[in-house]
């Protein structure tokens, strides 16, 4: 473990104690170097899970085209899902609980079998796949006002943030994930909108990508974890009092609801 990847986790982590952004670590690093970005990630999720966290799947990242001219980067990457950035499907985001959240919708996949294999293709997926939700993925940064390139938000987990799976779901012989339309409403208001093929052309490849990814890592996906395959659409900001819906066709919607700053919070500086 070098001292660059050690102090690039540390700056991150404190981030997120103090709930004050840090500035990028992309400097710490020689430019585009995706390999020391995972080496600090990894630092920081190993430290989460010998704290009691537990891994419960992945997301993709970057995905959507639309994204990735928003962040100005021009391939996929992958973080860490524990169970303690889930929310239930309706439920809301504590105050205080995220530094600069936005928010996407995506297909989610819940695996049935373990995707091991180094070459694994859509096909593989497919059969390993025992269900499908509609997702919100809430995405934050732990870097200071978005100033990110691939490698800030790689070694920041993928810029994970909380995730919500939609109560609904179906087989995956009952719908065609390329061919899902996404709308994703802030009150009545569209505010984002897409379709599977703007996630890496479907979202089936995501997955393949990111098991193929990771079964190269050493690290493959198991039977039971939850896969996010990444955004349908452009990410969108969200702010005390939102409430964000995303309807996905043939899956159904799935909502999430941004809490009020109360005065009293406001007056104390607290975190929720």
């Amino acid at each position: 473990m070098s001292a660059t990847v050690q102090k690039a986790a540390d700056l991150l982590a404190t981030a997120t104690a103090t709930g004050t952004p840090c500035p990028p670590i992309r400097d710490l690093f020689t430019a585009g170097d995706i390999d020391a970005a995972y080496e600090v990630q990894r630092l920081n999720n190993e430290r989460l899970l010998a704290a009691g966290h537990r891994l419960t799947g992945r997301k993709i990242g970057l995905t959507s085209p639309a994204v990735q001219r928003q962040l100005g980067v021009d391939q996929p990457d992958f973080g860490a899902l524990l169970a303690s950035m889930a929310l239930a499907d309706g439920g809301s985001v504590p105050a205080g609980r995220l530094l600069q959240p936005r928010i996407e919708a995506e297909v989610a996949l819940i695996l049935g079998a373990d995707l091991t294999g180094p070459d694994c293709t859509p096909a593989d997926v497919r059969a390993a796949t025992a269900a499908v939700r509609p997702a919100l993925e809430i995405v934050d940064s732990r870097i200071a006002g978005w100033d990110i390139t691939i490698v800030d938000t790689v070694a920041d987990n993928a810029s994970s943030g909380l995730f919500v799976l939609g109560d609904e779901q179906v087989s995956i012989e009952e719908v065609e994930p390329a061919d899902i339309a996404m709308r994703m409403y802030r009150g009545g208001e569209l505010v984002s909108e897409g379709t599977g093929r703007d996630c890496l052309g479907d979202p089936l490849n995501a997955a393949a990508w990111l098991a193929s990814t990771l079964a190269r890592r050493g690290e493959p996906l198991r039977a039971g974890d939850v896969v996010l395959t990444g955004a349908l659409g452009p990410m969108v900001p969200a702010a005390p009092g939102d409430v964000f819906t995303a309807q996905i066709s043939g899956l159904g919607s799935v909502t999430v609801s941004f809490a009020e700053v109360t005065a009293s919070f406001a007056e104390r500086g607290e975190a929720s």
